[in-house]
Formats: C-alpha cells, structure tokens, sequence
C-alpha cells in the first residue's frame, strides 16, 4: 500500500482515481499529477515502482498543499472571518448556511435536525 502525504492509497485503483483519496487533490489535478510524472493513466497503483511513488510524492510536497495544511489553512479562514465580524463570520458562528440560502424550509443540514415547538398543536380542518 503506497503512503503519499500521509494517506493510505488504494492499491488495486488506478493511480489517478487513487490520488483523489487525498484532500485537495481532485479529478483535473490528479490527472496533472500523472502527466508530470509521465505515469500512464490506466496503471494500477499496485504496479507502480518505489522510484514512480517517490516522485509522486515530492511533486505533491514541491507544487500543492494537501490534507493537514489545507486543512489547517481553511479553518484560519473560517475564524479570520469569525473575528472580524463580518456577515459570512457571523453566519458560522451561528452555524447557519453562507452563501445566501433560504433558511424558512430547508437547511437542515447546517442547522441540524428539526427541534418540535413547544405549545404548538397541528391544526386540522
């Protein structure tokens, strides 16, 4: 099982489907990836050499920043907003949608499961 930047790939995928299991490294990058390494895009993890993994893994370290830094770097975002006050800051902190959606109907999955009302009764007709 190939270890690149602190991730467990799967060794029966293709490499480029494989690189994916690492945050911050989606479809266009992954094939990007490939392409500098000159690995073909139909290889199985499993059949690449030590050497090809090596180079994998220092193109991945030199060009782009994945799993704990990325991480680390968009929570600092998230709380520089927070701090600041702002609009967006103040929509986490209340742990409600961002990015304008309505928040009547819908929403649950940043408000969380719905809480019942107390004192109030269906009304039938």
């Amino acid at each position: 099982m190939a270890r690149i930047a602190g991730v467990n790939i799967p060794t029966n995928k293709r490499v480029e489907i494989a690189l994916r299991y690492i945050h911050g490294i989606g479809p266009k990058v992954a094939k990007e990836i490939c392409e500098k390494v000159g690995i073909a895009s139909n290889r199985r993890v499993s059949d690449l050499t030590e050497n090809e993994v090596i180079q994998i893994r220092e193109t991945i370290d030199r060009d782009l920043l994945v799993e704990g830094d990325l991480r680390r770097e968009v929570a600092m975002n998230i709380k520089r907003l927070m701090d600041l006050g702002c609009y967006r800051g103040l929509r986490h902190r209340k742990g409600l949608p961002v990015r304008g959606q309505r928040t009547h109907t819908n929403a649950r999955t940043r408000k969380g499961p719905a809480r019942a009302i107390a004192g109030k009764k269906k009304v039938t007709k």
